[in-house]
């Protein structure tokens, strides 16, 4: 039996450059695992060192027409860390990046999907944000936030937090999801026409 697919994909902040720890911690569990980033989220993250960790090329671009994937299909994908600009576009259901591409397609295709933000309390603070946060759970994406989940920090000050970002919660969240049931394609729901993975 082939080992499940995991899609991590990092955002552009701070935590992004400890991404390998959740890269392990799924690993341990049994997930092949390959990390694609947004394009800025790639100027935090160790690419080579997440390239030999997992045995797969970290994509930020979509590939060029005629091109095979490079990445095996996901079972599941978890975003950690999300910015805000990545929870506002994904609930608005813009593809202008990769990563955004694959998180737009992979609600219609109806994978397990758990989003870890990290903002500080300006960011957060705009009712967009909390709308979109509140979009993305009612369409079965577990948005872990609050309080009880990570602190928010004051603009600048994010990289003095990043010990207690929980990446462990985000494997704890996206199996007990599939052990719900979560992630089973609903035929009702319309899939995205594009090819998101290219």
């Amino acid at each position: 039996m082939s080992q499940r697919v995991l899609y991590v994909i990092a955002c552009g902040a701070p935590p992004a450059r400890e991404v390998g720890r959740l890269v392990s911690l799924a690993q341990g569990r049994g997930w092949n695992v390959c990390v694609l980033t947004t394009p800025s989220g790639r100027r935090f993250a160790d690419v080579a060192g997440l390239e030999r960790l997992t045995g797969h090329p970290v994509r930020s671009e979509y590939k060029d027409p005629g091109e095979p994937d490079v990445l095996p299909t996901p079972d599941a994908v978890i975003v950690a860390p999300a910015t805000v600009n990545t929870v506002n576009k994904w609930a608005a259901g813009i593809c202008d990046t990769l990563a955004l591409g694959i998180l737009v397609e992979a609600i219609g295709k109806g994978l397990p999907l758990v989003a870890l933000p990290f903002s500080n309390r300006a960011h957060a603070a705009h009712p967009a944000f909390a709308e979109n946060v509140a979009k993305l759970r009612s369409w079965g994406v577990r948005v872990l936030f609050g309080p009880d989940v990570y602190p928010l920090h004051d603009p600048g000050t994010g990289s003095s937090y990043l010990h207690l970002f929980p990446w462990a919660k985000t494997i704890e969240a996206i199996e007990h999801g599939i052990r719900d049931g979560e992630g089973d394609a609903d035929p009702a729901r319309p899939a995205d026409g594009r090819q998101a993975r290219q």
